[in-house]
């Protein structure tokens, strides 16, 4: 199979409702990871190292975020003429009463350009969220799919029996073949789950889905929702019942950031050297603003803890990621948690388990956040502000808090 016929799509339409106030204003995709790097930078950069030059992303809510990101596909070389980043929208579905043609899940989407696809006439498409972090190289899962003349393929890969709940589990023979498939399953009975990862036969795929929309459309609560909802829900389940699905299991770190524990967790992962995403090999590629080295004033503490370009420690940073741009006085001490650019950690104040966003402010001798008793630590005792939000002198923001964006706290 050649990979000048294999399209990539990049599924990066979601508004992202369970990170909170972090996705208000952005999408999820668009999310900074490490300090340097924003999520999207994760399939992109994979589909670049595996020689696919031909990228759809679809988008859909706060769009604009991601554009700004991905800046026409530069960073990967995909601002070409022939190739290159294509950006997907939504197809208005047949229904009488469709009012904006927006997707309800990623299979749903995948229904909505369909056209898109039986016109482009690939020999196969890979489908991939666009918020999980991990490295794959997706010739190897390519060549599993042609040696099995596979209608789909589905990357799987490990995780605990409780996180498996929050996925599809898969079973597979030894030849690979998919025998089982349970799209989260309150009490699953394998730690093997499906990657979000998927390569489809086109024409097999838009057979499928114009088969099940015609079976589910009809009792969707909506006359703009097809009722095919995400691929766990119909779509793979009709693909594993025609005997022809295979599975790869993929090797390294993989891990779904879009839940607030999960996120926290990927940057732990990373400060302790878990992530392996610095293969100088296969780099991940991205767009950042050009800022001057980061500052580290004499009396800082700054212990296992990433400190990005343009930031000025001058207080105590701990098991935390400080992004770019940003400020933290002296006195303040951040432990536990993830700071986004330009955001201020004014003098004697203290930061713990939190995810502060953009632009933040946090007042002289205040308190945001804690330390759980819980590990791991589920969302819920996450503290986390949004974007421009202002902690005013010494006020607290309690464990666990959601602060919205531009909101005043006294």
């Amino acid at each position: 199979m050649s990979r000048a016929n294999v399209v990539g799509i990049v599924q990066a339409g979601g508004k992202g409702s369970r990170m909170g106030v972090l996705t208000e204003s952005r999408a999820k995709p668009a999310l900074p990871f490490g300090g340097n790097y924003q999520l999207i930078d994760f399939p992109l950069s994979n589909l670049h190292h595996s020689g696919i030059d031909e990228v759809w992303l679809c988008v859909q809510y706060e769009a604009h975020s991601l554009l700004e990101q991905v800046a026409g596909g530069r960073p990967w070389e995909l601002d070409r003429t022939r190739g290159g980043l294509r950006f997907v929208l939504p197809q208005e579905t047949s229904a009488a009463d469709t009012e904006d043609g927006f997707a309800t899940g990623n299979a749903d989407l995948l229904y909505r350009v369909r056209d898109t696809i039986r016109a482009r006439g690939a020999e196969a498409v890979i489908v991939m969220s666009a918020d999980h972090v991990y490295t794959l190289d997706f010739d190897d899962v390519l060549a599993t799919h042609r040696d099995a003349d596979a209608e789909c393929t589905i990357v799987t890969t490990r995780c605990s029996r409780e996180e498996a709940a929050a996925h599809a589990t898969v079973t597979a023979r030894r030849d690979g073949t998919v025998t089982g498939f349970a799209y989260k399953p309150e009490r699953p009975t394998t730690s093997v789950v499906a990657a979000e990862i998927l390569v489809y036969r086109p024409d097999v795929l838009i057979t499928a889905l114009e088969e099940l929309a015609s079976e589910t459309e009809p009792q969707a609560e909506s006359g703009s929702d097809t009722g095919l909802g995400d691929f766990g829900e119909h779509l793979v389940p009709w693909f594993v019942a025609r005997g022809r699905t295979v599975a790869h299991a993929m090797s390294g770190y993989w891990i779904d950031a879009g839940r607030p524990e999960t996120y926290m967790q990927a940057h732990r992962d990373l400060i302790s050297g878990d992530v392996g995403i610095d293969d100088p090999h296969w780099p991940i590629l991205t767009r950042q603003p050009q800022r001057s080295a980061a500052r580290i004033t004499d009396g800082a503490v700054v212990a296992d803890s990433l400190v990005s370009s343009g930031a000025h420690v001058m207080g105590t940073v701990r098991r935390s990621v400080i992004g770019p741009g940003v400020i933290v006085e002296r006195g303040a001490v951040v432990s536990d948690s993830i700071v986004f650019a330009d955001t201020e950690i004014r003098a004697g104040s203290s930061v713990a388990w939190a995810i502060v966003d953009e632009r933040v402010v946090v007042g002289a001798g205040a308190r945001v956040g804690g330390r759980p008793r819980t590990r791991p630590v589920p969302t819920e005792k996450i503290t986390i502000l949004g974007m421009g939000a202002r902690v005013t002198k010494n006020a607290t923001v309690p464990l666990g808090a959601d602060v919205a964006p531009g909101r005043l706290v006294r």
